[in-house]
């Protein structure tokens, strides 16, 4: 299923322990960092992010791939795309996977930059990746 080309997307930095969410705007130009998810059973996950489409009138998620340097998936890369798999089922929305190399180096750089402190840091470095993988994606596709 291909994403729509309007209509609000959800950037997706999967993790085991925290989900990062980032939200575009309606004409997929901008991203924004949403919110952090504590991962948690498979029920309530199911109903955050079902509960999320409603909320946020979402037409499609776009999840981080995390490669090697190489470019060449890695076993993170099969969790992430069983977990877009999941997301699809779960929400019945398409699902597209983007490149997420370096996002969350970028992300540190970012918030050292901005003077956050480590604790800081730790709470907004998975939502800010999000951002950066929908944003990254979003450029990509225009």
């Amino acid at each position: 299923m291909a994403l729509p080309e309007h209509g609000r997307l959800a950037g997706i930095d999967y993790g085991t322990v925290r989900v990062g969410i980032a939200i575009s705007d309606i004409r997929q130009t901008i991203s924004a960092p949403h919110e952090l998810m504590h991962r948690s059973t498979v029920e309530r996950e199911s109903a955050h992010f079902r509960q999320l489409v409603e909320n946020e009138q979402l037409c499609g998620f776009v999840v981080g791939l995390p490669l090697h340097i190489s470019g060449d998936e890695s076993e993170k890369s099969k969790e992430a795309r069983e977990y877009g798999g999941w997301l699809e089922e779960t929400t019945g929305l398409p699902v597209a996977f983007h490149d997420e190399r370096y996002t969350s180096s970028e992300a540190d750089e970012l918030m050292l930059a901005a003077g956050l402190t480590s604790k800081k840091r730790k709470e907004k470095r998975d939502k800010l990746a999000a951002h950066l993988i929908l944003a990254s994606f979003l450029r990509q596709k225009s």
